[in-house]
């Protein structure tokens, strides 16, 4: 989905994320949905912004995925409790996708789902990596993500009041080798 289509989907996004970010160990709030959405908004306008939704037979959301090649001025790399070297946090539109969100509701979990968004999100990008951010506790997502080939390259707060979060990142020239 481009963006604009997946501003047209913004209740099914936001009914997967409220749904599966509800849970522990991020516990979210109706006010930190809110803000999610605020932010899903603004990147929703962004020209290289890609997204997936997965539906049921019934057409019934049950998982999302989303992000979009991050920029030369991006402030993702500043969030890091630690500096990276220049080499890694350098961007240019082009080198590194960042993988904003996602997330599968509780009854479609284990069945590949969470692999084919990631898939489908990613499908086409000429990206050389992906980043993204996870609880550190969420441990099937970082299960998935090490299976996946991500490698953790630090820590960060994502937004203003977030819980510390692991960063990963995936090299996709060597996924493809």
């Amino acid at each position: 989905m481009t963006g604009p289509a997946a501003a047209q989907a913004e209740d099914a996004f936001r009914l997967v994320y409220a749904e599966a970010f509800a849970e522990p160990p991020d516990s979210e709030t109706e006010d930190d949905v809110a803000a999610a959405f605020r932010r899903f908004r603004s990147q929703t306008r962004k020209r290289t912004f890609r997204a997936a939704l997965a539906r049921a037979e019934d057409g019934a959301p049950l998982g999302m995925a989303h992000g979009y090649p991050l920029g030369p001025h991006t402030g993702w790399w500043d969030q890091l409790t630690q500096p990276v070297p220049d080499d890694m946090r350098r961007e240019d539109g082009h080198r590194t996708f960042g993988l904003m969100e996602l997330a599968v509701r509780g009854p479609w979990r284990r069945q590949g789902v969470a692999r084919r968004l990631h898939e489908a999100v990613l499908g086409g990008t000429e990206t050389e990596r992906v980043l993204l951010n996870v609880h550190p506790d969420s441990n099937a997502a970082q299960a998935a993500y090490r299976a996946w080939g991500y490698r953790k390259v630090g820590e960060a707060r994502p937004w203003e009041g977030a819980a510390l979060h692991d960063v990963m990142l995936l090299d996709l020239r060597r996924a493809e080798t």
